[in-house]
């Protein structure tokens, strides 16, 4: 008689408050929008960490890994909604030359919430005793502030490097490029990292708030989604800042919709990924027109994409397909990596790369790892380096650019102070 590998049990629970209050204040494991979400309790079961230059991407390495996994389960899980039952939270690379992990981490508890329904997982193996003891939320640490200035790449460095984009794609190289910038910084060693989390998940509700591996941010743009077959995917690019009244915010968004450069860089994004789904999915659509997605601090042209998912296939599997899309790398896409590799003086690790989660039915929520910061423990402080980046295109002016950077960081940088 075969044994399994790992024992997974699910049950339904009383509503909880408030689920970041259970997870580790140092380092949280959190994927949330709008108050669902999920989150673990405790040590991490496992962690699958691929090396770097193996003879498959890591992406592929942990899809096939992770249905090694998942074949190696017995579940029980009679809540049967996504992200209940046996799941795992993930952060990987931008860029498959990164010095940085990707990793999918499974976790021994999760809590989670799906509207007015709530559930405990217990992920244990096969030898381990069974049952679920009690849980209590840890209180909140008292409030830090952390500060961050110009990193590896300062704001004339960024200038210029836009403008080595311009000569790329004046020299039709490439059509598109994103450019990055860093902030680097620290906060107090023990600071309670929850506390940030919170502050992203409630300052900008429409976004995914997520904490991976010391990852930490709160994303406006989806990579991919896949509940119960059905895949979906909301696609940024085009970008301006809210005005600073009524006034100005209609003019800014007028200006946005109406802006050829904006709506040919969206297109571009939206065909990336189109393409990408097509040979992976059946029925695919999007809709004709770009919308105005309004966030706090800026409007972003959105446009979702819906679609069918292939038998056998799980949301990891289109993550490798999808990633990197020409919303956070540039078209085409070789060129445009060659161009980051080459103009950012930094290794973007996580930066504009897949966070998300995946389930044993395939079902995941995978963003892109926007809006974020890298949170590393060193001597007596946490090192903190923060990313924002801008779409380069024919006609892009470097100072506008540099500009929208700044409000790119500003939730961030609010929220760590």
């Amino acid at each position: 008689m075969h044994t399994p590998l790992l024992i997974v049990e699910t049950r339904e629970i009383d509503p909880i408050e408030d689920l970041l209050a259970y997870t580790d204040p140092a380092r949280p494991l959190a994927w949330l929008r709008r108050g669902d979400g999920i989150v673990a309790v405790g040590e991490a079961l496992m962690e699958l960490r691929p090396p770097a230059g193996g003879t498959e991407s890591r992406t592929t390495a942990l899809a096939r890994s992770w249905r090694e996994l998942t074949a190696e389960a017995e579940i029980d899980d009679p809540v049967a909604l996504p992200g209940s039952g046996l799941v795992a939270f993930g952060a990987l690379v931008f860029d498959e030359e990164s010095a940085a992990d990707s990793v999918l981490i499974v976790p021994t508890q999760v809590l989670g919430r799906h509207g007015d329904r709530f559930w405990r997982t217990r992920i244990r193996l096969a030898t381990a005793p069974s049952g679920f003891e009690e849980l209590a939320p840890e209180p909140y640490g008292p409030h830090w502030a952390g500060t961050v200035g110009p990193g590896a790449q300062s704001p004339q460095g960024y200038v210029d490097s836009v403008r080595g984009a311009l000569d790329l794609i004046a020299d039709g190289e490439l059509s598109k490029v994103v450019l990055a910038r860093d902030l680097t910084g620290s906060i107090p060693a023990g600071s309670d990292l929850r506390r940030l989390v919170r502050a992203l998940s409630t300052g900008y509700p429409d976004t995914w708030a997520f904490a991976v591996d010391g990852l930490i941010g709160a994303s406006p743009e989806t990579l991919v989604t896949v509940h119960n077959g059905t895949v979906t995917a909301r696609v940024l690019a085009g970008t301006i800042g809210r005005g600073a009244d009524a006034d100005a915010d209609t003019a800014a968004s007028a200006h946005l919709a109406s802006s050829t450069k904006d709506l040919d860089e969206h297109q571009y994004a939206v065909q990336s990924v189109l393409a990408a789904l097509r040979s992976h999915t059946r029925a695919m659509a999007a809709s004709e027109q770009p919308f105005l997605l309004k966030l706090p601090n800026l409007f972003h042209l959105a446009t979702d994409v819906e679609g069918e998912l292939a038998d056998g296939e799980s949301a990891l599997d289109l993550v490798r397909v999808l990633h990197p899309t020409a919303a956070v790398a540039g078209t085409p896409t070789s060129a445009a990596i060659a161009a980051i590799r080459d103009l950012e003086p930094f290794d973007r690790g996580r930066y504009a790369g897949p966070v998300g989660w995946v389930d044993v039915a395939g079902n995941g929520e995978w963003a892109i790892a926007l809006r974020c910061a890298q949170f590393v423990p060193a001597d007596d402080v946490i090192a903190v380096t923060a990313y924002a980046g801008a779409g380069i295109v024919s006609g892009s002016d470097p100072e506008s650019e540099l500009l929208e950077t700044r409000v790119k960081f500003r939730p961030l940088v609010d929220a760590l102070a």
